[in-house]
């Protein structure tokens, strides 16, 4: 028994002895050149793709890689190229959106400029109405100051009374209190308390 072990020992040996002497040592002798060639810079990946391509069975399994590695290629460029259309449009949407935009201010602008110019406007209109308008009072007021005392008394009474009182703030204080004096009582004390009531 002992005999039957040495002998599969003597026939495992050679085996081993092979392997370890030949096989292993040519893979690293192989890595190693491989590590230099490509610190070199010479294309070992390359060389083996050309060197592979013109062996029968290696160069379908090479070119069967590279066609599908140019389909891969090929669809990552064309969602790339999908991918940036929609953003594209995307983009062109809010550019219109920002573009509406502008002209509905530009338009309140102008709207605006057109409402301050035109309120200006009436604001100096209504100063220049309440300036011509006051001359006017001012003139009547000298005007029933030079009258007699009863005709101005008579037309007061006749006249309206916000009109009245704006030409008695006008006059001087000896005149008003003769076309007061000249005027039947009621009326006279109507047009004080309206004065009095005017003036605070």
């Amino acid at each position: 028994m002992a005999a039957d072990m040495n002998s599969k020992k003597k026939k495992m040996n050679p085996i081993l002895w092979f392997l370890f002497t030949i096989v292993v040592p040519f893979i690293a002798v192989m890595i190693l050149a491989l590590i230099i060639l490509t610190v070199t810079g010479v294309d070992v990946a390359g060389w083996a793709k050309r060197t592979g391509s013109s062996i029968p069975v290696v160069s379908d399994v090479i070119s069967a890689d590279k066609e599908e590695g140019e389909q891969q290629k090929k669809a990552t460029l064309q969602e790339t190229i999908a991918d940036k259309d929609s953003e594209i449009n995307q983009l062109n949407q809010q550019v219109s959106s920002l573009e509406s935009t502008i002209d509905e201010m530009e338009q309140e602008i102008l709207k605006l400029e057109q409402n301050e110019t035109t309120g200006d406007e009436m604001s100096s209109e209504h100063e220049g109405k309440e300036t011509s308008q006051t001359d006017s009072i001012k003139t009547m007021a000298s005007s029933f100051s030079d009258m007699d005392n009863e005709k101005a008394a008579q037309i007061f009474q006749s006249m309206e009374e916000d009109l009245v009182i704006a030409i008695l703030e006008h006059l001087p204080d000896d005149a008003r209190g003769e076309i007061f004096e000249a005027m039947e009582p009621d009326a006279a004390a109507e047009y004080t308390q309206q004065f009095v009531n005017q003036t605070e």
